[in-house]
């Protein structure tokens, strides 16, 4: 069942599950002062307001994009965020504002209305609690990113947008303000249940969830702990099979605390398929965005213990990064393929003809098992599609052919070779009809996200075996063995307060990958430099050669720039330190 979607193209609204269409006039083709005059123009308003979701990159629907600028994740093309380029004017910073602010705006409008619209009461009551978590929403979103924003409570033209920046702390007050008010509703459900009309809607759950977040961010942990285990008494819990987790069978559990609803028509559907599938994916697509070398490497063995590629290679990390080519090559390499990988550096006098792939493989055997869940890795098998056939690929180097006797799975790069995403893409060509809308729902909190966040808040407080045990029901649900305080000679060990900051961290960057959760993650921790920007990383192949190289422009990028153009039109916003044009 799906519940909150608009279609923008045309006239059609969507209100109700898959099958139910309502043809009215959209969201922003009805005067406000008309919007709110009857129940079902109520009800499509508020539609709206969750439909604002689609519209903001850092807030709605490719919120997933955020991790190519986080420690987990990383883009083909370089952006100037990595290359240390950016300015007020880039567009990144411009139409997040604008998208964010848009959400402000149509929760305000909806807030303001509703008390006198035609409706039943307890509609109202619950509609108003849902639009006042919005709201918290977009704002929290606006100040992890540019940490201080003009606060607007009621609808404002483009010529009453004079306000200056309100403080940090100022935003975050307003943020648990509104939750707040959410969580007082007495109609404000804890928890809908799984296909029922109400499926989608903001629930108390979700705001307790929120507001701990908005704490965990103040540092007061307290306060947070107390929320998160408010959302462990609403009834949520962790979704027994991480793998099937992110299909669409399952976007329901009793994990997703609030997400993001799709549905396979045009402007409402995901778009995960179309820049993180490959050519051998349904509707031939683009690996615009891909998985660090950084995260595969962080995923323990299955054992707890940590992943080294020199207990599989031995002196692998010891050689250049050009000469580890030779241990992702195929078996039986032509002549001319050789002599090509021996150009690129290859160490070919390492090579194996008849079982380098055998020898590649077990380094990604007996791993966390959440590796092969989120990662297609070299010489694994993808579901893919070749023409209107499904095909079973395996991911090759280097590429020859995805036709059906050989398989090679082709990305959009073939030239270079790169992890690839498995997570939110779709397989074979019953997942999904058009490449540019998934059906598949995208989680913006779930219950794992808490349980992480819960364990840290404690840990901020002091080491403790009660924040050890909330991640290892993380791990055990993933399936790799716990973290452990007893015997430092075993693995998995943690026996103080910063390793297990470290644990948590780690266990946050490999539970919740293409989910854009990283990113704001290493901007909340302050490391985007010691772990994003640290000396030689950039974009990267599989063995860790640049294809191109980051450039940390200082410590600026942890507050964004106010938008040029938003300086130019309100001269009351002060620029964020360490940003000119």
């Amino acid at each position: 069942m799906k519940k909150i979607y608009i279609i923008l193209l045309g006239a059609v609204l969507f209100t109700g599950c898959k099958k139910g269409l309502l043809d009215t006039v959209p969201y922003d083709g009805v005067a406000s002062s008309t919007m709110w005059t009857t129940e079902n123009l109520t009800d499509l308003g508020v539609v709206g307001v969750y439909h604002s979701l689609n519209a903001a990159v850092v807030g709605g629907r490719d919120l997933y994009q955020m991790d190519r600028f986080g420690f987990t994740g990383q883009t083909r093309d370089l952006e100037g965020m990595l290359g240390g380029t950016l300015t007020p004017s880039n567009g990144l910073f411009t139409d997040n504002w604008k998208g964010l602010y848009e959400g402000v705006q149509r929760s305000n409008d909806a807030i303001l209305n509703i008390p006198n619209s035609p409706t039943p009461a307890d509609k109202k009551a619950r509609y108003m609690a849902e639009c006042k978590f919005l709201r918290a929403y977009f704002y929290s979103r606006l100040n992890q990113l540019w940490k201080g924003v003009p606060i607007y409570l009621e609808p404002i033209t483009d010529k009453e947008a004079t306000k200056g920046r309100s403080t940090e702390d100022e935003v975050w007050a307003q943020v648990i303000s509104d939750l707040t008010d959410a969580i007082n509703e007495p109609l404000l459900p804890l928890k809908n249940a799984q296909k029922t009309a109400n499926y989608g809607h903001v629930t108390k759950g979700a705001a307790y969830a929120l507001r701990g977040k908005a704490y965990l961010y103040q540092k007061k942990f307290a306060l947070a702990i107390a929320d998160f285990s408010k959302v462990k008494e609403a009834g949520y819990s962790l979704f027994s099979d991480y793998r099937t987790l992110f299909k669409e069978a399952n976007e329901q559990s009793d994990e997703m605390i609030f997400t993001i609803q799709n549905m396979g028509q045009p402007g409402l559907g995901s778009t995960t398929q179309f820049y993180c599938g490959t050519r051998s994916s349904f509707g031939s697509c683009w690996n615009t965005y891909l998985v660090s070398p950084n995260l595969v490497d962080l995923y323990d063995n299955a054992d707890g213990s940590v992943f080294s590629w020199d207990a599989v290679i031995p002196g692998y990390s010891a050689m250049s990064p050009a000469k580890r080519e030779v241990f992702f090559l195929r078996n039986n390499l032509t002549e001319i393929e050789i002599a090509a990988a021996q150009k690129r550096g290859a160490e070919m006098s390492l090579y194996l003809p008849k079982g380098n792939e055998e020898r590649i493989k077990v380094a990604y055997a007996n791993r966390d098992p959440r590796l092969a869940a989120n990662v297609i890795t070299p010489y694994s098998t993808y579901n893919g599609v070749n023409g209107a056939s499904n095909l079973t690929v395996t991911s090759r180097w280097p590429y020859r052919t995805d036709g059906p006797t050989v398989a090679d799975l082709r990305s959009d790069s073939q030239s270079l070779f790169y992890y690839l995403y498995r997570k939110f893409v779709y397989e074979g060509n019953s997942e999904i009809i058009d490449r540019s809308y998934g059906p598949i729902d995208f989680p913006i909190i779930r219950y794992a996200d808490v349980l992480l966040m819960w364990a840290e808040a404690i840990n901020e407080q002091g080491f403790s075996q009660e924040a050890v045990n909330l991640v290892n029901l993380v791990r055990a649900r993933g399936g790799v063995a716990p973290i452990q305080s007893v015997n430092a000679a075993l693995p998995a060990f943690v026996g103080d307060q910063a390793s297990l900051r470290e644990r948590i961290r780690n266990e946050r960057r490999v539970e919740f990958p293409n989910e854009g959760i990283n990113y704001f993650d290493e901007l909340r921790w302050k490391s985007l430099k010691d772990k994003v920007f640290v000396s030689g990383n950039g974009v990267k192949q599989i063995w860790g050669s640049n294809a191109s190289n980051y450039s940390y422009m200082g410590d600026q990028i942890y507050n964004w720039a106010i938008p040029q153009k938003e300086i130019q039109m309100n001269t009351n916003l002060v620029q964020n330190p360490g940003w000119s044009n």
